[in-house]
């Protein structure tokens, strides 16, 4: 996969918290940064997929009694 490069601004404090947690865990501090941006957008993912199942729970007899139960293939 091709990468890009991003050039971001954070204060001392968070960079070296950054290098630290980085090496730590013995990767480098760009690894580190992706495998956090990845983990937040499946975080994201999962949160959308988890919520649309709640309102579809919650709102299950009101498509039902629109679009009956039994539309499942049809077109």
């Amino acid at each position: 996969m091709a990468k890009t490069q991003l050039n971001v601004r954070v204060d001392e404090t968070t960079a070296e918290a950054a290098r630290r947690r980085a090496s730590e865990r013995g990767m480098s501090v760009n690894r580190y940064i992706e495998e956090l941006v990845n983990h937040d957008a499946g975080e994201v993912g999962r949160t959308f997929v988890e919520s649309a199942a709640d309102f579809m729970k919650q709102y299950e007899s009101v498509f039902a009694g629109e679009f009956g139960t039994d539309r499942e293939g049809k077109r």
